[in-house]
């Protein structure tokens, strides 16, 4: 399992995204390597979105989770995912079936920076980068991208050195900024920066131009963990907005969302007595930071 997933969060379509995003990569890819699947689903009843699906899966070797939990939050381009080919036709392909029925942001076509390039939001408003990268070997396939805007703009170096201060396994690679003449960009500012965190590759950008968009919960990052241990150094460490604490969600201090979650709850409510996997659900509903020995309790009925 991945230390951090990227975690989604729809409306109600959940599962019908699982099966689209699956076929869409199955269809694209020929390498056995980049077999994409649906790895579990879970129904959660009676919660305060009513019925939750939530979904596990798995696409080119990136893990992701998806949840169908009401018209909360909305997908933006704040955070996107690049997905890196090393032939033209896969970019091609990707393009049409993932800007279908969607919007382009950036038009596929050739720029200085890739011969074959798109940015898009997909029919469910989730952001895509489809890039060639020529010869350059691709060690991972979905990159999650994080494009610091608005009141955080000029930002993204300070958070990836926040992040690197954070993870215990990092390595922070290639930090390209912007020059004088690239405005509204500010020279000095961020134009791409990629960083490694617990063995999976992130990039970050800034953007000084009018977005209308922040980050937000429609894309949380998972982190899981070992232990009450790990779950309370993550959140003594990601957390800055008591406001936005709770169910093991946080905000860092640049807004981006974070779940920090036991490998153990997970496990409490995929159990098949109903009671007590409701009553786990009742118990995590009134946290903030999770309590694994009171997810226990509610587990085993003790008051």
């Amino acid at each position: 399992m991945q230390k951090i997933t990227p975690y989604l969060w729809f409306e109600r379509e959940a599962k019908e995204a699982a099966e689209f995003y699956s076929a869409v990569f199955n269809d694209s890819f020929g390498s056995s390597d980049d077999t994409s699947r649906i790895k579990d689903t879970t129904t959660l009843y009676d919660t305060p979105s009513g019925t939750v699906d939530i979904v596990a899966i798995e696409i080119s070797g990136q893990e992701f989770t998806l949840m169908s939990a009401g018209l909360l939050f909305k997908f933006n381009p704040s955070i996107s995912f690049l997905i890196a080919c090393n032939i033209k036709e896969e970019v091609e392909t990707l393009w049409g079936k993932l800007s279908k029925n969607g919007t382009a942001l950036m038009e596929l076509g050739e720029y200085p920076f890739s011969e074959k390039y798109g940015w898009a939001q997909d029919k469910y408003g989730l952001s895509w980068q489809v890039m060639f990268m020529g010869e350059h070997e691709i060690k991972q396939r979905i990159t999650p991208t994080l494009m610091f805007v608005g009141d955080v703009c000029g930002k993204a170096e300070e958070a990836v050195n926040f992040y690197a201060s954070v993870f215990r396994t990092v390595e922070v690679g290639a930090i390209l900024l912007y020059t004088e003449g690239e405005e509204p960009d500010r020279e000095g500012t961020v134009k791409h920066a990629a960083f490694t965190l617990e063995g999976q590759d992130f990039a970050a950008m800034d953007s000084a131009r009018s977005h209308g968009f922040a980050f937000n919960e429609a894309i949380s990052f998972m982190v899981h963990c070992e232990n009450q241990e790990e779950v309370d150094y993550y959140w003594r460490k990601l957390t800055a907005a008591p406001e936005a604490e709770q169910c093991g969600w946080l905000k860092d201090p640049y807004g981006v969302s974070w779940q920090v979650v036991p490998d153990e709850l997970e496990k409490l409510l995929r159990d098949n007595d109903s009671e007590k996997t409701e009553r786990v659900m009742k118990a995590m509903l009134q946290m903030k930071k999770i309590d694994i020995s009171g997810l226990r309790r509610a587990y085993e009925g003790i008051e």
